[in-house]
């Protein structure tokens, strides 16, 4: 039977994301709900491969926390480490790491690294992070807002920045958990016309980013500069100077709307230090729940 991977939220159906989302929420009020393989003896103990060409804190951390929570192990590749780095065939690679471990997360440039890998995979293969795509911080952020606020389900949400893999992911989270996205991104910076032509009954673009927050209950940002982009950021910087998130853009969303941002925040550009310090924002929480996530996540695709 061929694995089940995550490389996009379309993969997996509506109604096991969210019984993902809720799984983990019970994890995290009670860790000892895990399905570990602690207790059918040592042989039985799974491991994750962990595969990252781009740096990270937060998925990288979660992803081992949660492994070991869950009775088993990680073993952790950059590019320095492995022989993709010297040119080994994604192919290649895949076939025989894929007999050696039981679950594989990778975290790279091209989306396309990704299916291919997963191709020629044995065992389930986990979206990291793409340039395209990053679907397990989606995972976190449904959890975190639920936790907050009760179901996303009709809601209202904004994207105030660039038409990145984050927004990208929160456009096929809109069909997922059924919420409006509006996007407010400068011109040039949109996300995929294709992909938002697909969600179309979900998803509005726009210029302004008043009028997309107004009246949201949740409002997202990220870096103006994705990994892999700094050599833009000068220009980056001019072409987003109108779409900083702060407390007065927050203002003009419903009352007890939350922030969220992926994290790591470059303070005093796209969101102030008043608003990343504020009551309305929940980026510690959103942080946390990759862990829990993640676990939940590692826990269903094991089970298959």
């Amino acid at each position: 039977m061929s694995p089940t991977h995550f490389l996009t939220l379309n993969d997996l159906p509506k109604a096991d994301l969210l019984a993902i989302v809720q799984r983990a929420i019970a994890l995290k009020k009670d860790p000892a709900l895990a399905h570990g393989e602690s207790d059918k003896g040592s042989n039985n103990r799974k491991t994750l491969g962990l595969i990252f060409e781009k740096s990270s804190t937060r998925t990288r951390v979660a992803f081992e926390v949660a492994m070991t929570q869950l009775g088993g192990s990680s073993v952790f590749l950059s590019n320095n480490d492995s022989q993709l780095g010297r040119g080994e065939p994604i192919e290649d690679s895949a076939r025989v790491l894929s007999r050696m471990v039981d679950c594989l997360a990778i975290r790279t440039f091209e989306h396309n690294k990704l299916e291919r890998f997963a191709e020629y995979s044995k065992v389930p293969v986990i979206n990291a992070l793409s340039d395209d795509f990053h679907p397990c911080q989606l995972l976190a952020d449904m959890q975190t807002f639920i936790e907050h606020r009760g179901s996303i389900a009709g809601k209202c949400v904004a994207w105030v920045g660039d038409g990145n893999n984050m927004c990208q992911s929160y456009i096929n989270a809109a069909e997922a958990f059924d919420f409006e996205l509006r996007i407010a991104c400068p011109e040039g910076f949109t996300p995929d016309a294709d992909l938002v032509s697909r969600h179309s009954g979900r998803v509005s673009l726009m210029q302004d980013p008043g009028a997309a927050v107004a009246g949201t209950d949740l409002v997202v940002t990220d870096v103006w500069a994705s990994m892999g982009q700094e050599a833009e950021q000068r220009k980056r910087e001019v072409s987003f100077a109108d779409y900083q998130v702060n407390s007065q853009l927050m203002a003009q969303a419903n009352s007890g709307a939350l922030f969220m941002h992926c994290l790591p925040a470059h303070r005093g550009e796209e969101v102030s230090t008043e608003l990343l310090e504020s009551d309305d924002a929940v980026v510690w929480d959103e942080a946390e729940n990759r862990m829990h996530s993640q676990k939940a996540l590692l826990e269903y695709l094991l089970s298959r």
